[in-house]
């Protein structure tokens, strides 16, 4: 894992990863978890209308399952199939969280198709989907419950539509507990983790303050897994 002896004011570690130095590893995908993870989707999330899937993959083959709104779940929520192909680099006591899925919801109304991909302002969500679930392959990390990744350094917003500049993985708020996890066998569980967009000042408050302060806000106000790119700061002022 890369070295952690840099902390926050919260006192917790902050990873920095260095250029990757590992060389590319074409995946195919393993097909059981595959299987598995796509029935779990469509029992917990929805069946999926569309499978966003790569033509090549990098170490792991992430594909994205687009379901579609409900008139119980006025939102598409993606979710990522792939992730979960190798476990991930983790501190010793959290083997149980070696295995992920990411996924997001979007307003119904976002633009999903193919051409609509040219503009950042619609892709970023997909982008960083994708870039998530490879990032703890290519760097021998982990994410986690209420790791936070800037969009670089100094945290530039994600696109021109949005000043949103920073990804919280989290525990998905509008799906139900059952869908947290799938147990694949004795030695696999795949948990699934949602993506909080997050404004550069709450992103330093919980660096700051710890997480609790960031979650009780993002919960007085609302916010959830649902994108909203024009949503209020909870920390402005």
């Amino acid at each position: 894992m890369p070295e952690n002896d840099e902390f926050s004011e919260s006192g917790a570690p902050i990873y920095r990863h260095q250029p990757r130095r590992r060389d590319f590893e074409l995946a195919g995908g393993d097909e059981q978890t595959i299987e598995r993870v796509g029935q779990h989707i469509a029992e917990h999330i929805g069946k999926a209308s569309f499978v966003f899937h790569e033509l090549i993959s990098d170490l792991v083959h992430v594909d994205v399952h687009m379901v579609d709104p409900t008139p119980e779940r006025n939102y598409v929520t993606l979710v990522t199939s792939g992730m979960s192909d190798r476990p991930m680099t983790v501190p010793a006591g959290a083997e149980a969280f070696r295995f992920a899925e990411l996924l997001i919801c979007l307003p119904p109304d976002w633009p999903l198709a193919q051409e609509a991909f040219q503009d950042e302002a619609n892709y970023w969500p997909i982008r960083w989907l994708k870039m998530l679930a490879r990032l703890p392959h290519e760097y021998n990390t982990w994410l986690g419950e209420l790791h936070t990744v800037p969009n670089g350094n100094p945290a530039l917003p994600f696109a021109d539509n949005t000043e949103l500049c920073c990804m919280m993985v989290a525990r998905p708020a509008l799906l139900p507990p059952e869908a947290w996890q799938l147990v694949i066998d004795a030695e696999k569980a795949v948990q699934f983790y949602c993506l909080v967009p997050l404004y550069r000042e709450e992103m330093e408050l919980k660096l700051r303050d710890g997480a609790d302060p960031l979650l009780e806000l993002l919960d007085e106000h609302g916010v959830t897994e649902l994108l909203d790119v024009g949503r209020a700061n909870v920390c402005a002022g």
